[in-house]
């Protein structure tokens, strides 16, 4: 098969979707591997490497969307991109749709086998290919979340550790999931008071044993959200429905009561957001303020991080990768239940249960029999 790595053009976005070892690999398994000129320098990974490892470098990111039969990337096509997709193409990556109508109807109308990586799930329920960027993402938030806390950025201008005599900051952490279980392990590193809200009491019971008490936990409903909202200094939204829109957990009527230059760092902007007055933002231009509250909202964050996320994304991606190379797409789905999730649209059909709830779209069904 040939596969297809285009340069990544959302802004910022430094991540590739294959490292020059994936592309070894690839080779290895017999495939042909086209990747644009300069698609990896930001990850640290100049053509010479993916050359060396058996890659044909193209000038144009045209031309590897027309010679590939399936194109692997790191974020979902943009508008500028949907010209290129094709009927029969396999499109590999973060697609995030009940976010995004318009790149749904672009995948379904143009008949595109649109693979998510963010609904490929287990039989455990986690979501191998999320996992990374998750914890790249979960990591980052309370790094970027301190950023935005200082005055100059608009936030309240404390230091989240505190210092001897003066209290610490208190983070509020909104699902504990990866992302969540992440963002506090970096937040009770730096000392800060740490609350976590889930509706899933055995991840609470497991986070109050590693953490000896030190940590808050407390069963998700609406009054312990609007209260821990009132008291807190940052808040990181880290929500995950596979394939569904985040629920929105923050009001617009709260943030009147959240103290003025408190941050809510919203990780769950590809979903949509967990806060009404979320809306995505880029590395360019980072936060807004509504009613005095910071938010942050990019919608690429492990994109800051680019050497890290790539090898990390790699790692994942590419035993899947190579059975959607050495198999056809329905032969790889028949065979692996966990890969047969990630697909979203298929021949003209969505294929995902949370799409098709977010926008009311008849479900199809992959004709795996």
């Amino acid at each position: 098969m040939i596969i297809g790595i285009p340069r990544e053009i959302k802004s910022n976005e430094a991540r590739v979707a294959m490292t020059p070892e994936g592309v070894r690999a690839a080779r290895i398994h017999g495939h042909e591997v086209f990747i644009e000129a300069s698609a990896g320098t930001g990850s640290g990974f100049p053509d010479s490497e993916f050359e060396n490892a058996g890659a044909k470098i193209l000038n144009t990111a045209e031309e590897v969307w027309d010679k590939a039969e399936m194109i692997v990337k790191v974020k979902e096509p943009l508008p500028d991109e949907y010209d290129r997709l094709r009927e029969g193409l396999i499109l590999f990556t973060y697609l995030h749709l009940a976010a995004d109508k318009r790149l749904t109807d672009e995948l379904l109308n143009r008949r595109v086998t649109g693979i998510g990586y963010e609904t490929i799930e287990l039989e455990n329920g986690s979501l191998p290919l999320l996992i990374p960027m998750s914890e790249v993402a979960g990591r980052l938030s309370v790094q970027v979340g301190t950023w935005a806390l200082e005055a100059p950025n608009g936030g309240r201008g404390i230091l989240l550790s505190g210092v001897s005599g003066v209290a610490p900051g208190r983070v509020l952490v909104l699902g504990a999931g990866t992302a969540g279980q992440n963002a506090i392990r970096i937040a009770m590193g730096m000392g800060a008071q740490v609350v976590v809200i889930d509706i899933d009491s055995a991840k609470l019971r497991y986070l109050d044993d590693i953490y000896h008490g030190r940590l808050t936990t407390l069963i998700g409903n609406a009054a312990n959200i609007e209260e821990e909202l009132e008291r807190a200094d940052m808040v990181i939204g880290a929500i995950l429905l596979a394939g569904a829109k985040a629920p929105k957990l923050i009001k617009r009527d709260h943030l009147k009561k959240m103290k003025n230059g408190a941050v809510i760092v919203d990780v769950s902007i590809d979903q949509g957001g967990i806060a009404e007055t979320s809306k995505p933002t880029t590395h360019n231009d980072p936060i807004f303020v509504v009613d005095g509250v910071v938010h942050y909202c990019v919608a690429n964050m492990p994109g800051a991080v680019p050497v890290t996320s790539t090898a990390a994304l790699t790692n994942a991606t590419l035993p899947y990768i190579l059975e959607l190379a050495d198999l056809t797409p329905l032969e790889a789905a028949r065979r692996s239940p966990a890969l047969a999730k990630g697909f979203n649209t298929y021949d003209g059909m969505l294929t995902c249960q949370g799409v098709a709830d977010a926008f009311e779209i008849p479900l199809g069904e992959l004709p795996l029999e």
